[in-house]
């Protein structure tokens, strides 16, 4: 499938290149995009994560190093690990009411102080656990290739003014944006509930933040006050999944 589709991004451009008007170069370049969106490597997608998670640090208010957001989200870290299968993990806050954490496949973690304000330290550590499986089970990679393959398809699509194909800052915030609103499959998500789980038990931390965490979202989820964990299955069946996790290991 992967190379059907990298064939056809290719073809595209080659068959549009013929076209008067059309600028050869940016075709070509975003036909190039397109087939690297689906052969991105590991360092890649790396750097392309270090690029727009830095951007999207520029483009939010971060909590300084002596808040109390951030000394508390560093106790929570210490907590979870300063690495996510051999990455190193980057902890920081946004100040925002907004109920949101994220991760990307470079490691870098951020959590909204709107959802620090309504979750203790176990939630949080649940939340983090969750986000931090979909980078080590490679969720986020899959997510960047998507993203960078969209940023490909526009830069087809504008050819025609001249615009060239490389990732401007305003470019990197959107795939950054693109990443942050990822909806991961029902399969992924069970699978991140399952790491964060399995986390905090090898860290000996108490897995019923886990469970809680979700209560509170489907609580938000019904006031449709957070696109958080949008995705199925809902955040009560989740929590119901780790309640029979937690019954079952404690037979």
């Amino acid at each position: 499938m992967k190379i059907q589709k990298t064939a056809v991004a290719l073809g595209i451009a080659v068959l549009l290149s013929s076209c008067a008007g059309f600028d050869n170069n940016a075709l070509l370049q975003s036909g190039a995009q397109a087939y690297q969106a689906y052969t991105l490597s590991d360092d890649q997608v790396k750097q392309l994560s270090n690029q727009s998670c830095e951007q999207m640090d520029k483009e939010n208010q971060i909590a300084p190093a002596n808040s109390e957001y951030q000394q508390r989200l560093n106790k929570i870290a210490a907590a979870l690990g300063d690495n996510i299968n051999g990455v190193p993990a980057n902890y920081k806050v946004y100040q925002t009411k907004d109920v949101n954490a994220w991760a990307m496949a470079n490691g870098c973690i951020r959590v909204y102080s709107g959802l620090m304000d309504m979750m203790t330290d176990n939630e949080v550590e649940g939340v983090l656990g969750h986000e931090m499986g979909h980078v080590a089970l490679g969720h986020t990679r899959k997510a960047m290739q998507v993203a960078y393959g969209t940023t490909a398809a526009r830069t087809a699509a504008a050819s025609v003014g001249g615009v060239i194909g490389s990732l401007s800052q305003s470019q990197l915030g959107e795939l950054g944006e693109k990443l942050v609103n990822a909806q991961f499959s029902q399969t992924q998500e069970s699978q991140a509930d399952d790491y964060s789980y399995d986390l905090m038990k090898k860290r000996n931390i108490d897995p019923n933040g886990l469970v809680t965490s979700f209560e509170k979202l489907a609580k938000l989820e019904e006031g449709r006050q957070s696109t958080m964990f949008d995705s199925h299955p809902a955040s009560e069946e989740r929590a119901e999944h780790i309640r029979d996790r937690i019954a079952a290991d404690s037979k």
